[in-house]
Order: C-alpha cells, then structure tokens, then sequence
C-alpha cells in the first residue's frame, strides 16, 4: 500500500501543472474555452458544422469578442476568465460520429446475409468488431 499514497501525490502534481499551464497559454484570459483554439482543418470544420446551433453561437460570440480585445490589446477582467475547471470539451461529443462515418463509410454489404462488419473490407475499423475486441480482452 505504500505506492497508492505515491500516486495521488503524483496526481496532485500533474493536476497542478496542467492548471498553470492552461493560465499560461493565455487563452483563458481573452474567454476562450480550449477547443475554440484548435486549428479548423477539414475534420475540425464538420464537427463544428455539426454543433447545436446554441453552442456554435456561443463559439462564435467567444471568438469575435476575443478578437476584438486582441485588437485592442486588452484582457478581460479577472472574474471574466475561463477557468480550468469550467472549460468544457465541446467538439470531440460531436465529431466521433462524423470520424466513425469517415473510418467506415457505410455501404452495402456485398452478401445481404452478412452484416456490414462481417462483409466490411476494413474490419478493425468496424465498430461490432472493436466491441467483440473489448469484451474479449474483459473476459481475459
């Protein structure tokens, strides 16, 4: 039992080290939650296009008001900040529908007796077969 104490102790320090790096990326302080930082590539672009309306609009609203300060070259009061623990992640929810369809795209399967992962080219990007996987490795 003397490792557990050792690995909240370890826990503790890497909890602290990624809150003062979060307030030193700075981000925090124009109001700007994490993944409205990630650089848009194709991928990032459909997940945003696929946000809830009301969380694309509250996306927008944080970056246009972080540009404005920016251009300004001011911060927002310290009440205003993003905090480490109120930053949520927002786009991965909504994007692993839209990688899996990317992984696996859905076609008919070429013998209809068959279900799709077991007449998919690509079975371990099939989704019945990474859960079989896991409940085998569960099992072990």
């Amino acid at each position: 039992m003397a490792g557990r104490p050792a690995v909240s102790a370890s826990s503790r320090l890497l909890e602290i080290m990624r809150k003062w790096y979060y307030n030193a990326a700075g981000f925090n302080k124009l109001g700007l939650l994490r993944d409205d930082t990630i650089y848009e590539d194709e991928d990032v672009k459909e997940a945003i296009r696929r946000l809830p309306e009301n969380l694309y609009n509250d996306r927008m609203f944080r970056i246009k008001r972080a540009l404005d300060l920016s251009m300004k070259h001011q911060i927002l009061p310290k009440e205003q900040w993003t905090k480490y623990e109120e930053d949520i992640v927002v786009l991965p929810l909504h994007s692993v529908s839209y990688l899996d369809e990317k992984i696996s795209p859905l076609r008919c399967p070429l013998d209809p007796i068959k279900s799709f992962c077991e007449a998919n080219p690509y079975p371990l990007n099939c989704v019945e077969t990474r859960q079989r996987k896991i409940t085998t490795l569960n099992h072990i």
